[in-house]
């Protein structure tokens, strides 16, 4: 008898954690970071709640932090196997963890000045550039479709899940007792309408599924409509010489974002002058991106080919990098005609919150918002119309026109969803909603239940057997 346990992802979309115990191992599947409010992501301090020691392995379906980011600090507090992933992810992890690392040194610094000024004890950061490092060597990279043991009795697999990068579909296959049985995680499941990658694989047995369910609740506006309405700001700002700026996660929503600009350049409709990616996480990405076109769907490689580009940099000539501080304050200065690229994907950290400081408040500007946003995010209160954001004890009032373009979402749609789930054969195995907002799972349990299926929505902590 296999035991699971949910130990994130249940009450939200992040901290994705989830230990399986056999009678011969025990596997953490994903370790990642508590985002949102900074109440919330006090909590990754927390120290885990289960025995590291114990761990025989640890699988991770890709590498973006909320499913990878408390890796370093399961590492510092002493754990020592193998880190399963695919082996893009693996290159991906090194710069997120890096940069994560980098953030956290310098809010811990920050942190302990205001502490000392008022005689409080100094606190550490989550984790270090050290503890990264000895992370990284733990990392063992898998190819799509190779089946591999990683502990006594459990074997994986990994399948494409067209989310970003590198991104998989997990496999389990758990030997006891002579029988076999198969636990399937889908890990963020792509939107098939994207640019760039491909469709999630197609999965057909398992007896027990966990799946994701950010946009259970809704499905995304259609491609077409979506590229036309990002033209069309395009267009609007180019008339009236506003700045555009665009918080982008440095993985898979920039280079989307890229390929899309790029598509309007070949067409003659991108007048600015300059198209500024302004954050070295994501330019070091859009790198990888290019190493690894052999992942590409072949539609969006074909049209990248008959521009005669060989990377979504030549793809839009007028893309220009920054890396430098100097060069991201610099564009501070520049008050009209130019699309800014900047991390973070929800506002709450990063280039962005500088360039929109310097641009909120004029009526010109535009700021479109290609990703999901967290409850409790700066994103999320410029999507709900927020007036005044606040930044580092500032108010800046906001007059710039925002833009919520949810058909560039990286994940699933609500019937993306059901349509991956109902290739599995029946009997159904027992499905299990994790990774959206309370309203999302109940809303996708339902129409679950019109094509037939139970879904269960696991508590925190909660232990299943199977």
């Amino acid at each position: 008898m296999a035991n699971l346990t949910f130990y994130g992802a249940t009450e939200g979309v992040t901290g994705s954690a989830y230990l399986l115990e056999t009678d011969k191992a025990k596997i953490l599947l994903e370790c990642g970071l508590l985002q949102g409010s900074r109440k919330y992501e006090k909590a990754n301090k927390k120290p885990f709640p289960f025995e590291i020691g114990n761990l025989d392995a640890v699988v991770l379906s890709h590498a973006h932090l909320d499913h990878s980011g408390r890796l370093p600090k399961l590492v510092a507090e002493g754990y020592h196997g193998p880190i399963f992933m695919t082996q893009a992810s693996s290159e991906l992890l090194e710069i997120m963890l890096k940069d994560a690392a980098s953030l956290e040194l310098r809010d811990a610094e920050w942190e302990n000045k205001r502490r000392r000024r008022s005689g409080k004890r100094e606190i550490d950061p989550l984790f270090t550039l050290q503890d990264v490092e000895q992370t990284l060597t733990l990392c063992e990279g898998m190819n799509y479709q190779q089946k591999l043991k990683i502990a006594e009795g459990v074997e994986l697999c990994l399948q494409d899940a067209g989310h970003i990068m590198g991104s998989s579909i997990v496999e389990l296959f758990i030997t006891e007792n002579g029988s076999q049985k198969k636990l399937v995680f889908s890990g963020d499941l792509g939107n098939s309408d994207v640019a760039l990658l491909r469709d999630p694989s197609v999965v057909q047995q398992a007896d027990v599924l966990l799946m994701e369910s950010t946009y259970g609740d809704r499905n995304h506006k259609p491609m077409d409509d979506t590229v036309k309405e990002f033209k069309d700001i395009i267009v609007e700002a180019s008339k009236n010489g506003g700045n555009i700026l665009i918080p982008s996660f440095a993985v898979g929503r920039t280079q989307e974002i890229i390929f899309r600009l790029g598509e309007l350049y070949q067409q003659g409709l991108i007048k600015q002058q300059a198209i500024f990616l302004d954050s070295p996480m994501a330019i070091a990405i859009t790198e990888i991106y290019h190493r690894y076109q052999n992942t590409f769907n072949q539609q969006d490689l074909t049209s990248m080919k008959l521009a005669r580009s060989r990377s979504l940099h030549s793809f839009l000539p007028v893309l220009r990098y920054t890396l430098g501080t100097d060069e991201s304050m610099a564009l501070n200065r520049i008050a009209e005609g130019c699309i800014i690229i900047a991390g973070s994907g929800m506002c709450n950290g990063g280039r962005i919150r500088h360039h929109l400081k310097h641009n909120l408040w004029r009526q010109r500007a535009h700021v479109v918002i290609v990703g999901y946003q967290a409850l409790g995010t700066p994103g999320r209160a410029l999507v709900d119309g927020e007036k005044i954001f606040r930044m580092g004890g500032e108010k800046i009032v906001v007059k710039a026109a925002i833009h919520t373009l949810g058909g560039f979402s990286a994940h699933a749609s609500q019937s993306q969803l059901l349509q991956w789930v109902s290739h599995f054969e029946k009997p159904h195995p027992r499905l299990y909603l994790i990774h959206g907002e309370q309203e999302a799972k109940t809303v996708l349990q339902e129409r679950l239940a019109q094509e037939g299926w139970t879904a269960n929505i696991p508590a925190q902590g909660e232990t299943i057997s199977f």
